[in-house]
């Protein structure tokens, strides 16, 4: 008997340390894999929105930590990926929505886990980081609340997958990604400033854009400059800026800044017959504003058309000056200009 309960034991022993073994490996195992939020210009004129990498590829139990690097704001969002119904995507930055039962500001604090049940948010950041645990093999999306076109996607897989990637191909493929976008946005500030000057003399290009479709999701990049930058005009003439970008939207504020950047404010703030919106400045003490001028959204099969965006907005100048305007959305990275009006 002795004898059998001795094999016994050891039997449940041995399986005990197998178990123990097996268990270990993934404790030092489990990883945190990093990427960065956003890439911009020494000038800040050309905003990269964009998560670099977008696509991820990891194990249950690992954890991703996003790392803000821009002076424009950004969210690291998942979104309940239920789809019946399909989450609906929220008009504020502040987030989640009820009934997730979030702060006021949308924000996940602590060091969140996600498994697709409850949507997971950073809160509006330009620095620091945030980081995000993923409990639950499956594909999830990833969003930003303030960019619509800048997604990824982190793909979690059981722990017995094998990770195609290493870190070091994570952050040779950002480093690309980054340099890609950065020069694209070189190349569209000076497609931006032709356009303008074939339109006519009187012709601005209220910031111009694209957007770069990857394997994971999709990028922008957004040059958020007035191009060109002063105009010069005389007493009568009328000035049009027009919106080049596909996302990013923009104002054209003179004067007082509106508290909420929607409202056109002028002596003759109704649309022309192609729907431009249309002002008269007939003071440099004059307070105008566009509103935000932006290209409608992407036409998706299956749902209501989109009607068309109001991307242009004249001013007709009735005094000769100096007119200073900024972009209300934009004017802390650099979009502002000048109009010179002479007699």
């Amino acid at each position: 008997m002795k004898t059998f309960n001795s094999i016994r034991l050891s039997v449940i022993f041995g399986s005990m340390l197998i178990v123990a073994v097996l268990i270990t490996p993934r404790l030092v195992r489990a990883a945190i894999w990093q990427a960065t939020v956003g890439t911009q210009s020494k000038d800040l004129g050309r905003q990269g929105l964009a998560f670099l990498p977008n696509e991820l590829w990891v194990q249950v139990g690992d954890s991703v930590t996003w790392t803000f690097v821009t002076d424009e704001v950004h969210t690291v969002t998942f979104l309940k990926q239920d789809v019946s119904p399909q989450q609906t995507r929220p008009a504020s930055t502040a987030g989640c929505p009820a009934p997730d039962g979030l702060p006021p500001d949308g924000r996940t604090d602590g060091n969140p886990s996600f498994d697709g049940s409850k949507c997971v948010n950073s809160g509006r950041q330009t620095s620091g980081s945030y980081t995000v645990t993923f409990l639950t093999a499956g594909n999830f999306k990833l969003v930003c609340l303030v960019h619509a076109n800048m997604t990824g996607a982190i793909h979690v897989l059981n722990l017995s997958d094998t990770l195609p990637h290493d870190q070091a191909f994570y952050d040779d493929q950002a480093r690309n990604q980054r340099n890609d976008l950065l020069s694209d946005g070189t190349r569209l500030l000076l497609r931006g400033i032709a356009t303008a000057e074939e339109e006519s003399g009187n012709a601005v290009s209220a910031g111009i854009g694209e957007i770069v479709a990857t394997g994971g999701g999709s990028h922008t990049m957004s040059v958020l400059r007035f191009l060109r930058g002063t105009t010069v005009v005389r007493v009568g003439d009328t000035v049009e800026w027009t919106n080049l970008d596909p996302v990013t939207p923009h104002t054209i504020t003179f004067g007082t800044e509106p508290a909420d950047n929607n409202m056109t404010v002028g002596v003759n703030p109704n649309p022309d017959p192609d729907g431009a919106r249309h002002a008269v400045i007939n003071s440099t003490s004059d307070d105008v504003n566009s509103g935000r001028i932006v290209a409608a959204p992407q036409d998706r099969t299956g749902l209501a058309q989109a009607p068309l965006g109001v991307t242009r907005f004249r001013v007709t100048f009735t005094r000769p000056g100096v007119f200073n305007y900024i972009c209300a959305l934009h004017d802390e990275l650099g979009m502002v200009g000048k109009v010179i009006v002479l007699k």
